[in-house]
């Protein structure tokens, strides 16, 4: 019995099981490689640069920051991720087939792999997408407050228990030595309430988007990356005259437990070319496609990465830096009010374009492992008109919705940096793995110096991991914590469904 038992948790899909599996499926095929770039850029140009760069530079609640040596920092994450990148490109020029991680996983390590690595990558979208919304907010909040003379005071200086969860209340009546009962209404005077109605609606809106189609999805997604890029790129421009390199010194206020802190905070935005080999199974000529977007992805966004750190850290002094909103305070500083708006603007847009995308991620994996019968049957219904997965797509929305009321933009990112690590890990074994046993499989894509770059890939990106935990605490503990109920779904559910 336990020989069988451990048998069925090993059990593989052959990569042409997987392949002819998904040619027999219904997602439409409609994306180029330029869509995949775009699907690239929008989830990784976003919360990185807007939000998170700010808290990897300065530091957070619970980690020290990188100050300027967060230039180091980045390299130091983007080499962590090349080596993942480029086993991305390979299986998924073999496999182009939705799932990401999770369906890599199926033909390599077997399905109980298969169902934690997509239980992981759940962490990476569904719950990361609440680091993306709190980020969309906060923006949003501080862009309505410039039209205080056009709009009712309702919008424009909303409370606040409309538009944030009860956590990160807490943390701010605490931090300020205010009264949470002036801020925050409680139910039977015992149970405080809170509701983001700015995230509510956002996400209501990318619902809908995406169930009309994935097309449609990227050209809503182009669009706000293009406004997002222009931008960034003014920022770089004009921000460079106004560098003083004294705010560079000392470069490395932290040490190399900074620079690895940041490594490890910054890391959240890498997550984008992941988001890119989900939409496999909906792109027209993957195999030569999706290697492209996705080493894409990591080089022209790295790059852009580093220019940003370089002049935001040479404009303002680290302990003067906004974590909330980096670049816009940034540009105040120095009295470019008029673009700080213009930032604040593509803030919002570039944080919306990253929210759809993630959430578009997260729709086409639970897509997959219900097709694989480790969730329900009518999960993987099909939209008769837009033959996209609406049901799926309506339940991600709704645990986000549910989710950001009581988890705050701190938590999610760092648990959605440990779902990272482990699917970059895991695509990297994935690589030395079918190299053994399919080693005549048709590789448009080939990773070079095999093992030797998985290797190097699953080091840095443990290395990275086990340096976090030691300095971390709640989400140290939420991480294993989900594990443990996926385990538990696992065996509750998935394991005796496809044992049928």
């Amino acid at each position: 019995m336990f020989k069988k038992v451990v048998s069925n948790l090993l059990s593989r899909k052959s990569a042409q099981q997987l392949i002819d599996r998904a040619r027999s499926g219904s997602l439409k095929k409609t994306l180029n490689a330029f869509d995949l770039f775009v699907i690239g850029i929008g989830a990784v140009v976003g919360t990185g640069i807007l939000t998170i760069i700010g808290t990897a530079i300065q530091g957070g609640p619970e980690s020290i920051g990188a100050g300027p040596a967060i230039v180091i920092s980045m390299i130091l994450a983007a080499l962590a991720c090349v080596f993942s990148a480029l086993c991305y490109s390979e299986v998924a020029s073999i496999i182009p087939v939705s799932g990401s991680v999770y369906t890599y996983c199926y033909a390599t390590l077997g399905e109980f792999a298969a169902w934690i690595v997509g239980w992981v990558l759940m962490l990476n979208y569904v719950i990361g997408n609440i680091t993306v919304a709190s980020s969309w907010c906060g923006y949003l909040t501080q862009l309505l407050k410039g039209f205080s003379q056009y709009l009712p005071s309702f919008i424009t200086n909303c409370p606040i228990w409309l538009r944030s969860d009860v956590r990160s209340i807490y943390h701010m009546c605490e931090r300020y030595g205010l009264d949470v009962h002036d801020k925050i209404p409680f139910l039977f005077d015992k149970i405080p309430f809170a509701i983001n109605l700015p995230v509510i609606a956002l996400t209501l809106l990318s619902t809908l988007i995406l169930i009309k189609g994935i097309k449609e999805s990227t050209r809503f997604a182009t669009i706000m990356v293009g406004l997002n890029l222009f931008m960034i790129i003014s920022f770089i421009i004009v921000g460079a005259f106004y560098v003083k390199p004294e705010n560079w010194v000392p470069f490395a206020p932290n040490g190399i437990s900074g620079i690895l802190m940041g490594a490890f905070i910054i890391f959240f935005a890498y997550i984008g070319f992941d988001a890119v080999s989900t939409a496999a199974e909906e792109t027209k000529n993957p195999q030569k496609d999706l290697p492209v977007a996705i080493l894409g992805t990591l080089i022209f966004c790295t790059i852009l990465y580093i220019l940003v750190a370089l002049v935001l850290t040479g404009i303002v002094p680290i302990n003067q830096i906004n974590p909330s909103a980096p670049i816009a305070a940034a540009l105040t500083l120095i009295n470019k009010n008029f673009l700080a708006g213009f930032i604040s603007v593509a803030a919002v847009c570039a944080l919306a374009s990253v929210f759809l995308i993630c959430q578009l991620a997260s729709t086409r994996i639970l897509y997959a492992m219900s097709r694989d019968k480790f969730l329900p049957k009518i999960l993987r219904s099909i939209h008769k008109k837009h033959r996209t997965p609406h049901i799926m797509t309506w339940i991600v929305g709704l645990v986000i919705i549910i989710c950001s009321l009581f988890m705050d933009l701190n938590i999610s990112a760092e648990l959605c940096n440990y779902g990272t690590f482990t699917s970059f890990i895991a695509i990297c074994i994935a690589v030395i793995i079918l190299r053994k046993t399919e080693p005549n499989l048709k590789r448009p894509f080939k990773v070079p110096f095999v093992p030797l770059f998985p290797i190097l890939g699953i080091i840095a990106c443990l290395s990275l991991m086990i340096y976090s935990l030691q300095q971390l605490t709640t989400s140290t503990v939420m991480f294993p914590l989900w594990i443990f109920i996926g385990a538990l779904i696992y065996f509750g559910f998935s394991y005796k469904n496809l044992r049928r």
